[in-house]
């Protein structure tokens, strides 16, 4: 043997020769792409249940079907959780107040919520993305990212694997679901708004439930759409971009970088480029730990003392601080917001120089440094407080020289728990 062929590397071939029986096991799927672009194009599939909360209740109540269905609290101080599409027709939505989604919709059927049974139809749902593909992201108990990237030799193409879900879904929950397909989350996050019902008087009106973006059809979508359908502009974002002439993305995209620096920062300016020419170079990520951990209440009756906020605080904080504890999470930035009666609302946010002990309070031994007069004139009708964790084993770094935070907190008992109560104790008593 030539020497040289020693350091010629080996070629595999995958072609059959002529005398070669044919084995159908080596020929590629139907509809399925060829492995050299599977492999560098992804596909990712996101999947929206259709009106989740309100579809839940009427399959147990189906005597209300075809009627305007609201879910959330019907009390004076409610708000609504969800909404049916015959009650969306009539300008209800969620986070809406319980007052205004009656008087647009008189004869709206208000259900209370039923958060645990939610969770378990969410949990069932979830079982049966998995069938398809290990890379699920639950975003919430209504929607999940999917790549699927890898399941289309299995199961067909990604709009196959689609109808399956859909169809099994359908079946096994009696609930209806939105997909949308494309080379990325972004898009495919858009691409499942594009496909769902759309609100009627007498029911929803159906949408295309399958919404396909293929890679090199991205501007050709996004570009008519208006700019604030982009992830991360928010009204303050929006009225800027409005002084540049800014409409729609096409009018983002076309934007020098520079001159969109100038109006929304560097970061921001970055983020939105990149959105309005399609790219998005995010993962799924199946085991996604916790950024935050907030629990928030909107009181029947509006609090006047700040002695009553106070010990409110000492509440919602210990709330938090349970769910810390069970999720074996350790604290950093804590977050109080206040919202008024004419719902202003006021959030004051530090880190302090530690991070707290996992589970530890926000409220043990400590009370808001900011006053009553750090409020609007207005009587406070929620409270909530959030903080952003970090796990427990988890370091972060600070120079030596960076000063200390000013206090958000500073020492005080806590009479809400006897000194020397366990914690364990404290939390059985509520």
């Amino acid at each position: 043997m030539d020497a040289r062929a020693l350091d010629r590397p080996a070629r595999v071939s995958l072609s059959r020769r002529r005398d070669e029986p044919f084995d159908a096991r080596r020929q590629p799927a139907r509809g399925v792409a060829p492995m050299a672009n599977a492999a560098t194009t992804a596909t990712i599939m996101h999947v929206d249940m259709d009106a989740f909360f309100v579809s839940v209740e009427l399959t147990r109540r189906p005597e209300l079907r075809g009627k305007p269905v609201i879910v959330g609290g019907d009390s004076r101080r409610g708000v609504v959780a969800a909404a049916s599409y015959e009650a969306r027709a009539y300008g209800v939505h969620s986070a809406m107040p319980s007052v205004q989604a009656r008087r647009l919709c008189p004869h709206a059927v208000f259900l209370p919520g039923d958060h645990a049974m939610y969770s378990s139809v969410s949990k069932r749902v979830m079982e049966i993305f998995g069938r398809y593909t290990p890379l699920v992201e639950p975003l919430s108990l209504d929607e999940a990212f999917l790549d699927v990237t890898g399941a289309r030799r299995l199961f067909g193409d990604a709009v196959a694997i689609a109808d399956r879900i859909r169809h099994d879904v359908l079946v096994e929950e009696q609930l209806a679901c939105s997909v949308g397909i494309a080379p990325n989350k972004f898009l495919a996050k858009m691409a499942s708004e594009a496909a769902k019902p759309r609100a009627g008087r007498d029911g929803p009106i159906a949408g295309v439930g399958v919404k396909v973006i293929e890679p090199g059809g991205e501007r050709s979508f996004l570009d008519p759409l208006p700019v604030g359908r982009l992830w991360g502009v928010g009204p303050k974002t929006l009225a800027r971009l409005e002084r540049l002439g800014v409409r729609t993305i096409a009018d983002v995209a076309a934007l020098p970088v520079p001159v969109l620096r100038s109006s929304v920062g560097d970061a921001a300016s970055r983020h939105l480029h990149a959105l309005a020419h399609g790219r998005d170079d995010r993962s799924v990520e199946i085991d996604q730990r916790p950024k935050s951990v907030g629990h928030e209440e909107t009181y029947a009756f509006d609090h006047h003392t700040y002695a009553t906020i106070d010990t409110e605080l000492v509440r919602l904080a210990d709330a938090v601080a349970s769910r810390l504890r069970h999720s074996d999470l350790g604290g950093r930035t804590v977050t109080l917001k206040v919202r008024m009666n004419d719902f202003t609302t006021v959030s004051r946010s530090v880190t302090p120089c530690r991070r707290s002990e996992p589970g530890r309070s926000p409220a043990r031994g400590q009370r808001v440094e900011a006053g009553p007069q750090s409020y609007p004139s207005a009587d406070p009708r929620g409270t909530g407080v959030e903080r952003h964790v970090t796990g427990r084993g988890a370091r972060r770094r600070r120079r030596r020289d960076r000063p200390c935070p000013p206090a958000l907190w500073r020492e005080r008992h806590r009479p809400s728990r006897p000194h020397g109560c366990p914690r364990a104790a404290h939390q059985a008593q509520g």
